[in-house]
């Protein structure tokens, strides 16, 4: 395992880059070629062997991630990405879980959507495929190594992995352990691949030189790394550019139950793209609800940044600007805004929010269906913290990302997700008159 992990780091000062990609490129279309016909059985073989390896590893896997968060350190990373980088024996449990839990859901290949039958005899199906080749360039999260590597292989897509220079001993020692699953079930190693050099100029041969062998392209990372791949990729992207997320406090909230679930979803992980970044009170809510919730928050360690009304109730609160509204904090901070009732907080989250997942609290059941209703998000929630904006939580196993796109594909971006379908027509010798 160990000299796997070193070849990939040797490789990392390839001279030609084009060259390099274009290798990696048919590699990829070869291997898919290939996953697009291979058994169920042996897909999860390669998971569940993938899993043992992982677990096999895991001193391997952390000293290698201790060495990335040591530099990350010394580069003053920010808290937000240090979080997302780090590994801990839990984590890396998770990963190999999470191998063995998509491995348990049905293989999506070769599922008939539909069928029917015309009445001039046609039998028509739609059957789901592969979408071929996924790019994934991602920062800072290694665990995206292993999730995404299991979703493609699962869904019969090859993978080629472009992890952040942050990460890259992380998700070599990680990628060597999915490569040990592959050849454990006999399936080629290129189905998934990791990129072996930290030359930012690999991403844009992946946006802009690989459409010959890349379907689709899904980016994890910032803002700046998502708005480039959005406005410079070739293929169909898909993804999210920011995850500005909502809790909203109804008139009719169990305050318990708002504390709780506003604490959680602000502060469980402040790094993730399903963390609250505003919440919104109702003015009618009782008068101990917000002095209670913004005390619960800044108990917390949150930094709470409100307007007038939040101020008056508590004078912790800093002042908040406009630019607060459409904030991604991705830190221990939270915006804060007193609205007149839900349909206030709807137009707030249709101006300022990003269409990813926001939440209302509330024990009216028709306020709650308004909400769930009017919220053009891809997830949305009743008496429920955002955090759980996650594949895994969601049944998937894992996800490869969050989708606000309203084409395709939209919300926790798991197997089923990663497929397309063709249609399948049988005939008994008819012609078109």
């Amino acid at each position: 395992m160990t000299s796997i992990v070193t070849s990939i780091a040797e490789r990392a000062d390839c001279s030609d880059l084009h060259t390099l990609m274009q290798g990696i490129g048919r590699t990829a279309v070869a291997a898919a070629e290939r996953l697009a016909l291979a058994d169920s059985s042996a897909k999860n073989q390669a998971l569940t062997a993938a899993a043992a390896a992982i677990r096999a590893q895991a001193a391997t896997i952390l000293a290698a991630n201790a060495d990335d968060v040591f530099d990350a350190h010394e580069a003053d990373m920010t808290g937000a990405l240090l979080d997302r980088l780090s590994l801990d024996a839990a984590r890396v449990e998770a990963m190999a879980r999470g191998l063995e839990d998509i491995a348990a859901l049905p293989d999506p290949i070769g599922v008939t959507i539909a069928e029917w039958t015309r009445p001039n005899g046609l039998r028509i199906s739609r059957v789901r495929v592969p979408l071929g080749v996924i790019g994934i360039i991602y920062e800072s999260r290694p665990n995206v190594t292993a999730d995404a590597g299991a979703l493609c292989l699962k869904s019969g897509n090859a993978a080629i992995l472009r992890g952040g220079s942050d990460s890259r001993r992380s998700s070599a020692a990680i990628h060597a352990c999915l490569l040990e699953g592959l050849k454990v079930a006999g399936l080629p190693p290129g189905a998934i691949q990791l990129v072996p050099t930290a030359d930012r100029a690999a991403v844009g041969e992946m946006l802009g030189g690989m459409q010959q062998f890349i379907d689709v392209l899904v980016p994890r990372g910032g803002k700046s790394l998502v708005a480039r791949v959005q406005a410079e990729a070739r293929v169909p992207v898909i993804g999210h550019l920011e995850g500005n997320c909502h809790v909203y406090v109804d008139r009719d909230a169990e305050l318990d139950m708002a504390c709780r679930i506003t604490t959680n979803a602000k502060m469980r992980r402040t790094g993730v793209c399903g963390a609250a970044e505003t919440l919104l009170v109702d003015s009618a809510c009782p008068p101990m609800h917000l002095p209670a919730l913004i005390s619960e928050l800044i108990a917390a360690g949150c930094e709470v940044r409100g307007d007038d009304a939040a101020r008056e109730a508590d004078r912790r609160v800093k002042p908040a600007t406009e630019a607060d509204w459409s904030a991604e904090y991705l830190d221990a901070i939270i915006a804060l805004r007193v609205v007149d009732g839900v349909d206030e907080a709807i137009a707030h989250i249709a101006r300022y929010g990003s269409a990813h997942t926001d939440a209302i609290v509330t024990s009216n059941a028709a306020t709650a269906e308004r909400f769930l209703q009017r919220v053009d998000s891809a997830i949305v929630l009743h008496n429920a913290s955002t955090q759980f904006a996650d594949g895994g939580e969601f049944g998937m196993g894992a996800e490869i990302g969050i989708s606000t796109d309203r084409l395709h594909a939209r919300g926790p971006v798991g197997v089923e997700q990663l497929t397309s379908y063709k249609y399948v027509v049988h005939g008994a010798g008819q012609v078109r008159p």
